[in-house]
């Protein structure tokens, strides 16, 4: 696998990522030739940079496929327009940075095979962390329910509690209520 890298060319990234994405996963001897007919200065500057990687790499345009074409967004030149009545309106001259990747078809199938076996190596790290995972839930379930049984007994108490606090104050009323009715029956009784 070989790449190229381009900094800080006058090109809206935008615009080239518009080029980039068509050219991603063809034979680099077919990007080349489509983007030589296509007329956009996004793609003229693209096809240098994939013969660019393809030289880095020492292959032969015919045995390399792109692998990823990225455009990342690079400074942004600012500048200003004189308009009417004194005011400026800014200008905008945006630049981007393109990488290029290749490889051939063996390489690919290697990285592609490389990457199935770790997924199958995380599977397996994952299943085990599903096993401690379950241990750990199943012991913060034992202390959720002995937390709840400590509750309900302190609520049942709480409101044994309440019961009887009521129970005096339903007593007291009464016995007040009693020597009210007391008074003015003898009251009366006069």
């Amino acid at each position: 696998m070989s790449r190229a890298l381009l900094k800080y060319i006058r090109l809206s990234p935008t615009k080239a990522r518009l080029v980039a994405r068509q050219v991603q996963g063809m034979n680099a001897e077919i990007a080349i030739a489509s983007l030589e007919f296509t007329p956009n200065k996004a793609a003229r500057v693209i096809s240098k940079v994939i013969a660019s990687a393809v030289a880095n790499g020492g292959y032969d345009a015919q045995d390399v496929i792109i692998l990823s074409c990225r455009v990342d967004a690079g400074p942004v030149l600012r500048r200003f327009m004189p308009r009417a009545k004194g005011r400026a309106t800014p200008i905008r001259k945006p630049m981007a940075h393109i990488l290029v990747e290749v490889g051939t078809q063996k390489s690919v199938q290697q990285s592609v095979q490389s990457t199935k076996a770790k997924a199958k190596g995380a599977k397996n790290i994952k299943s085990e962390d599903s096993k401690n995972s379950l241990k750990v839930t199943e012991s913060k379930a034992d202390s959720k329910v002995d937390a709840a049984q400590k509750a309900s007994t302190t609520q049942e108490k709480a409101e044994s509690k309440t019961k009887v606090a009521k129970a005096k104050v339903a007593t007291t009323k009464s016995t007040a209520t009693r020597k009210t009715t007391k008074k003015k029956t003898e009251g009366e009784e006069k």
